[in-house]
Parts: structure tokens; sequence; C-alpha cells
């Protein structure tokens, strides 16, 4: 029988925890508040679901795969996110009302080169999903939106944070951003361990 309490809190305790997506999301909802950085939120959500039906369809290929191309992928991923810390760490740290935000397209693409949810989407379908529902084509879809819309909840929770804070994160701009910077370096660094 599929464990669902094994389940929900490998997925809500890896996606709660601070990643690309999460870090992302409050970084903008702050610079240009909640209703603003819904697009974005939006796009990690379509970027994520599609991430994850991937993963649900190609697991067992991608596991014979995967000793050959997980270098590659966590290389990639950290240089992006290393990237992304030095964005914000040059971002300025008044925040103004003309600051564009980051809109679908960018939470969009940042699905694609996030492997923290390759790895989350690869864990959820060989650890707890394939088991019980392997050939299962429309539970396999179910769980990967599922996966995915679990993502999407703690990033909005996330947005939030950064919603409400906004004003510390202005005030305290340059050690905020510096905060952010370091949570993404150390993502790019937990890949490697």
């Amino acid at each position: 029988m599929f464990n669902w309490i094994q389940f929900l809190t490998y997925a809500v305790s890896t996606t709660m925890t601070p990643g690309p997506n999460n870090i992302m999301s409050m970084s903008n909802a702050s610079r240009v508040g909640l209703k603003k950085s819904y697009p974005f939120n939006i796009g990690i959500w379509c970027g994520f679901s599609i991430v994850m039906i991937i993963c649900a369809l190609f697991t067992s290929a991608l596991s014979a795969l995967i000793p050959k191309i997980r270098t590659p992928m966590l290389v990639l991923g950290a240089c992006y996110m290393l990237y992304l810390a030095w964005k914000t760490f040059r971002r300025p740290t008044v925040i103004e009302e003309k600051s564009s935000p980051m809109g679908f397209l960018n939470g969009f693409v940042l699905e694609f080169m996030n492997p923290k949810i390759f790895i989350y989407g690869i864990v959820s379908m060989e650890g707890y999903i394939l088991p019980y529902y392997e050939g299962n084509w429309p539970a396999l879809i179910a769980f990967a939106i599922l996966l995915a819309t679990i993502g999407c909840f703690f990033n909005i929770c996330w947005a939030l944070f950064g919603t409400i804070f906004s004003v510390l994160f202005s005030k305290y701009g340059k050690i905020t951003n510096t905060i952010m910077a370091l949570l993404l370096v150390y993502c790019a660094i937990s890949l490697f361990r």
C-alpha cells in the first residue's frame, strides 16, 4: 500500500528548504510585491510540472544514464546557482517602484536549469511512486503535477515572506542580498555532497 505519510514528508521537507525557486520567489516578491510576482511563480509551477512529468516518463531510462550525466548536470546547475547568487548579491539595495518583476518566462526557464527539482522528481518517482504505480500513466502524471504543486505552494510562501519583510529587506538590503546570495552558494555547494 502506498505510504502517503512518508511520501508527503519527503516532498514537503524537500520543497520547503531554500533552493533556487524559493530564494528567487522571495527576492522577486520583496522587490515588486506579491501580486506582481505571480507571473514568475506561475512560470515556476508550469516549468516544474513539465520537469516532473519528464521525470515520471523517463525515470527508468534516466536511472541507467545518471552515472554518466550526473556530474555535468550538477556542474551546470551549480554554475547557474552561482550566477543567480552573483546577480542577487549585486542587486540594488533600494527597492524601487519601477523595479521590473521577473516574469513567467524567467520562472519557467529556471526549472530546466534547477538540478534540485530533477533530483527531487527522480527520487520521488523511484523511491515512492513507481513501486506502486509503474505503468499507470494517469497516476504518474497526477503525481508529477502534485509534486510540482507542493513545490509551488512553498514558492508562494517564500514570496509572501519576501513581501511581508520588504521594508526590512530594503532597509538592510546589502545584508539581505548577501544572505540570499550565500544561501544560493550553499545550494550550489550542497549539490556535490
